[in-house]
C-alpha cells in the first residue's frame, strides 16, 4: 500500500473515479444492478477516494442521517488491493472526517463476508442478518471518541 493515499472531497470532484471503483466491485464483481448502486445520494455525501499514484483503487462515502450519527456507505476496494490496508485507511479517513463534522457514532450495513474486517476496526454487530441488493448484510455501529 506504499503509494496509496486517501483524499476527501465532493461527488463532483470524485464522480468518475469513485464510479469506476464501485462499478468494478459492486456491479461487475457482485452483480448489483447499476440503478441500485447509483442511488442518487452521492451529492449529499462526503466522498473518499483511495488512489495508488493516480489510479483509483478504493472509495467510500459518508452521510449524516442525524446530526451526530454518520452512516458509512459504498465502501469498495478493487480486488487486487484487498488485504493491503486500503480499506482500513479509507475507514480511518471516514472516522476522522466524521469526528471533524461532530459525529459521535458511525453506523453501516456490512456485507457479512467483511463483518470481521469491521469488527477489527471496533465496529459492533447490532442486527441479525438481512438482505440488501441480494447480498447478506448486518448492521454495525461504532462509538467515536473525541
Amino acid at each position: 500500500m506504499s503509494n496509496v493515499e486517501v483524499d476527501v472531497g465532493s461527488w463532483d470532484a470524485f464522480r468518475d473515479a469513485a464510479t469506476a471503483v464501485r462499478k468494478a466491485v459492486f456491479v461487475e464483481e457482485q452483480g448489483v444492478s447499476e440503478d441500485e448502486e447509483l442511488d442518487g445520494n452521492d451529492s449529499e455525501a462526503v466522498q473518499f477516494l483511495a488512489r495508488d499514484d493516480e489510479y483509483p483503487v478504493g472509495t467510500a462515502r459518508l452521510r449524516f442521517p442525524e446530526p451526530t450519527v454518520g452512516k458509512v456507505e459504498r465502501v469498495a476496494v478493487r480486488e487486487p488491493y484487498r488485504g493491503d490496508g486500503v480499506g482500513a485507511a479509507l475507514m480511518r479517513a471516514v472516522e476522522d472526517a466524521a469526528r471533524d463534522d461532530g459525529a459521535t457514532e458511525l453506523k453501516l450495513h456490512a456485507q457479512t463476508h467483511v463483518e470481521p474486517f469491521y469488527q477489527q476496526l471496533g465496529y459492533e454487530t447490532v442486527s441479525d442478518e438481512f438482505e440488501e441488493a441480494g447480498i447478506p448484510h448486518v448492521k454495525m455501529r461504532k462509538q467515536l471518541d473525541g
